[in-house]
């Protein structure tokens, strides 16, 4: 059986539905989180490059200014919890703003290396939180989704700062760090539903995101997003400016055979498989089954299929689930392939 990586050109023929590799593309160590877990013995087909981005308040010890806030009468968020934490009022946004640290600090690259000569690995550039996520991390989740209606303006000055700020570093990683694609998070779904309406998300994301896209375009990179929750009211939206990949497709949020039909075609889908409840609290022969229930629902002839975890793993995770998801998705997966190009023959 052959156990290679794909390369950075097969990866990219899958991403761009153009076919499939010898099998369908395997990424879980990206997710695997603090999970100990030998995973030499089966493929990885993307190589990581980290982008360090800001904390709230604190420096960098290579920039004591790189930060979001610069603000003297910070908001006292110690004790406060994650998603309700405030660090400045939007009546002050103009002053973050014109102070916010530079995109081109050398604490962005503190992880990151140039592309050494030979290597034919797929690079993915990755930061957390984009525009909603770093919204609510600076002003509170509360506050955040108030914005919108009380302080659209504002919102708009601040996204484009954000974007601003993300271009530069879609471009170095481009340009200087030789990366394929780009890869950011925001989740703006909830298990329902989205967290807003199709006009907020035309209004306040939409065209800030197409600048992103379309910057890493421009610099021959694609765009993943990982958005956790039913967004499905916004796949078109997000079709409709290019995005390249899109992660995970949250099992229990929507129904992954409608997305595969009615999207499969048009965006490559990084499946997530289920971390809530199959993983850690299923059999291995259920987590054998929910893998081959991915391949079957997502795989096509033209590719557009990666395989990876839905988020996170976390350490409780049985270690002979994770080798039956490893094992079941590198067979089947090659399996898989076979299949249609047999049926295409």
């Amino acid at each position: 059986m052959e156990n290679r990586a794909l390369t950075r050109e097969e990866l990219r023929d899958v991403i761009e539905g153009r076919g499939n590799a010898f099998r369908i593309p395997m990424t879980f160590d990206f997710w695997r989180g603090a999970m100990d877990f030998d995973v030499e013995k089966y493929p990885g087909d993307i190589q990581t490059v980290s982008i360090n981005t800001p904390a709230p308040t604190e420096g960098h010890e290579l920039d004591p200014d790189f930060k979001w806030i610069h603000l003297d009468r910070v908001h006292d968020s110690e004790n406060a919890a994650l998603d309700a934490q405030c660090y400045f009022d939007m009546e002050d946004v103009d002053e973050v703003i014109t102070r916010f640290p530079s995109p081109h600090s050398p604490a962005v690259y503190v992880n990151a290396k140039p592309r050494a000569a030979g290597d034919h690995a797929y690079r993915l550039a990755n930061w957390w939180y984009c525009l909603f996520e770093r919204h609510w991390s600076l002003r509170g989740m509360e506050n955040a989704l108030c914005d919108y209606y009380e302080y659209p303006d504002e919102v708009h000055r601040l996204y484009r700062a954000l974007t601003d700020f993300y271009k530069a570093i879609i471009v170095r990683m481009g340009d200087e760090y030789g990366c394929d694609g780009i890869f950011t998070s925001d989740d703006i779904g909830t298990q329902n539903a989205p967290f807003f309406s199709l006009e907020i998300f035309r209004e306040f994301f939409k065209p800030y995101y197409k600048e992103l896209i379309d910057t890493a375009h421009a610099h021959g990179m694609h765009f993943w997003l990982h958005t956790c929750g039913n967004i499905e009211r916004f796949i078109p939206e997000l079709i409709d400016i290019g995005l390249d990949v899109l992660h995970p497709i949250q099992k229990y949020t929507m129904d992954e055979r409608t997305i595969a039909q009615r999207y499969g075609d048009k965006i490559c889908i990084w499946a997530g498989f289920d971390v809530q409840r199959t993983i850690p609290y299923g059999t291995c022969a259920d987590c054998e089954r929910e893998v081959k229930y991915l391949i079957d629902t997502y795989a096509r002839k033209d590719g557009r299929l990666i395989l990876t975890f839905g988020n996170n793993l976390t350490p409780d995770t049985p270690p002979e689930s994770l080798e039956a998801v490893m094992k079941t998705a590198l067979e089947y997966g090659m399996q898989k392939v076979h299949a249609l190009n047999e049926e295409n023959s």
